[in-house]
């Protein structure tokens, strides 16, 4: 990942972390905690790519996962992030833009399940049977709508954000030396021809000049 899209990234993650730590998570509604990591996660994913969402969606995972009031182990939920950081890069078209924003809604909708389902198996794994108690079917209404709900104000922004360093500055510098360079070769060829042409033209001096010499002694 470029330099500008990893400063982009760790400001969206740690910013949509403190927002739903310190905001949504105290609504207290039923169900799900609307998850603005996760929608974060999709709308970069979806203008970088797998490889890059799959990256970002460990290190917001690993962040939340070290963030109080975290009480779930390490690595848990950083393992969902990048799975579902990578499944939605793959969405991404060769344009880099979608057309329609169904697609974005139906990935909003199956990350919020996915994520759900894929936390709690996680958990079931290390004998976490808090989701059994909380009430699986619940959960996955709740997150599902909440994320839908949150995402028309999010999901549209960052990717208009994420989609301002698609264009590197760096590698347009680089572009930009190439033709600097080409420019370079063009004003070296036209001071070239300058001075050929200042030659030719002194040549030609040269030559009226001799021959009105001659002229002249032709005259005396």
């Amino acid at each position: 990942m470029r330099l500008n899209r990893i400063l982009l990234s760790t400001v969206l993650v740690v910013v949509a972390l403190v927002v739903q730590v310190s905001v949504l998570a105290r609504l207290q509604l039923p169900g799900a905690v609307p998850d603005l990591l996760l929608l974060v996660v999709l709308a970069l994913a979806f203008v970088y790519g797998h490889t890059s969402g799959a990256l970002i969606g460990f290190g917001a995972g690993l962040l939340a996962d070290l963030v109080p009031p975290a009480d779930h182990a390490a690595g848990r939920y950083a393992l969902v992030l990048c799975v579902i950081g990578y499944l939605a890069g793959l969405v991404k078209p060769e344009s880099g833009q979608l057309r329609s924003a169904a697609v974005p809604m139906v990935a909003v909708v199956g990350a919020a399940i996915g994520s759900t389902l894929l936390y709690a198996l996680v958990g079931a794994l290390v004998g976490d049977t808090a989701a059994r108690h909380v009430g699986l079917g619940s959960l996955l209404f709740t997150a599902a709508l909440y994320d839908l709900l949150l995402a028309p104000f999010t999901v549209p922004l960052i990717m208009a954000i994420a989609r301002r360093t698609v264009n590197d500055p760096v590698a347009e510098a680089s572009g930009g030396g190439d033709v600097s360079s080409g420019w370079l070769a063009s004003g070296t060829g036209l001071r070239v021809g300058d001075q050929r042409g200042g030659l030719r033209v002194r040549a030609t001096r040269n030559r009226a000049a001799r021959a009105g010499r001659v002229k002249g002694v032709k005259r005396l």
